[in-house]
């Protein structure tokens, strides 16, 4: 693996049972296909976006990069170390050695902060877990994160019911750089916050990613802050990855049909301006039984044109790290 790639995902897979309750015992009477063979590489100190509609496998993918929750199968690289090997070791060193370098930042603060903590208790506690700051440290280590992440040294001492949800979204981020890390996977950080709060926090990912030298991978369904942050995006599809690209080729030059799609929901804030929505004729098909071939067949235009039906198209590079996968961009 290049010595710039931070990250490398290789044929990712997460499924999940669905038990049945039997007279004696549990059956399983399905699987959840959440990500079936995602692949894609994030290089040092860049924003790889992954976007796509709420039940695409976003989170899935993220959970299972950190082994949250164990992949199914596939693999997964953090500066040439294999993640599952790792965890699969039970060695508990190597872990909180991975486990510092690779962090998470949630959805909702709101649920992500413990109550009854106060702010110095959560930013301290991953200090007696890692032991790698030493304890006479702790409280100025405390207060230079705390200042970092734009709060002030009073804050420390109060509970996360005192704050609103930008201030707790910036705790989660204090937590987060706690440990030194090098990656952080931001999963939805602003999507419960108001719009102004929003761009305080993604100026504020950007201002510690330029400060820090940080690498992450920004997870949302909000286009227009994926186009803020973001160098290059990937976009999924039940599951799949469909599309990846620099950020303004793929926004300027979408070429899968649901890409496009997603794209044209953009809201544009001039009333004068016209635009041409893409409606997605039928739904998206059960996880639990998808159909063969391609996973966006049965809302495609294209489909009849093309042998997709039963063949799902591979991800390709159509030129310039452009990659597709449709049968109509390769043909």
């Amino acid at each position: 693996m290049s010595v710039e790639m931070v990250l490398e995902v290789k044929n990712l897979v997460k499924h999940f049972p669905i038990m049945s309750r039997g007279i004696l015992l549990k059956k399983e009477a399905g699987i959840v296909h959440a990500v079936d063979g995602v692949s894609f590489s994030v290089r040092r100190g860049e924003t790889f976006g992954l976007v796509g509609e709420s039940g695409c496998g976003k989170t899935s993918t993220a959970r299972a990069i950190l082994y949250l929750d164990p992949p199914t199968s596939g693999e997964v690289y953090f500066e040439g170390q294999e993640v599952g090997k790792v965890f699969k070791s039970k060695r508990r060193h190597e872990i909180l050695r991975l486990r510092r370098k690779m962090q998470y930042v949630f959805q909702n603060p709101y649920a992500s902060l413990d109550p009854r903590m106060t702010v110095a208790d959560i930013i301290m506690e991953p200090f007696a877990i890692h032991g790698h700051i030493p304890k006479d440290k702790w409280h100025d280590r405390l207060y230079k994160l705390i200042s970092l992440v734009g709060l002030e040294d009073y804050h420390a001492e109060r509970y996360p019911h005192e704050f609103s949800g930008g201030q707790r979204q910036r705790i989660c981020i204090a937590r987060a750089l706690a440990v030194e890390p090098e990656l952080i996977i931001a999963d939805e950080p602003v999507a419960s916050l108001d719009v102004s709060v929003r761009a305080q926090i993604l100026n504020l990912l950007q201002d510690l990613q330029s400060k820090l030298k940080m690498t992450y991978v920004y997870i949302s369904h909000d286009l227009s802050t994926v186009r803020q942050i973001c160098h290059r995006v990937g976009v999924m599809y039940m599951g799949k990855l469909v599309e990846a690209a620099e950020t303004d080729e793929l926004f300027d030059n979408p070429l899968h049909p649901y890409t496009r799609a997603l794209l044209s929901a953009i809201p544009v804030p001039d009333p004068l301006t016209k635009i041409t929505r893409i409606i997605l004729p039928g739904e998206v098909p059960s996880p639990i039984n998808p159909p063969c071939g391609c996973r966006f067949q049965q809302r495609c235009v294209y489909t009849k044109e093309h042998a997709c039906v039963e063949n799902a198209p591979e991800l390709a590079d159509i030129g310039g790290g452009h990659l597709v996968a449709c049968d109509r961009t390769q043909s």
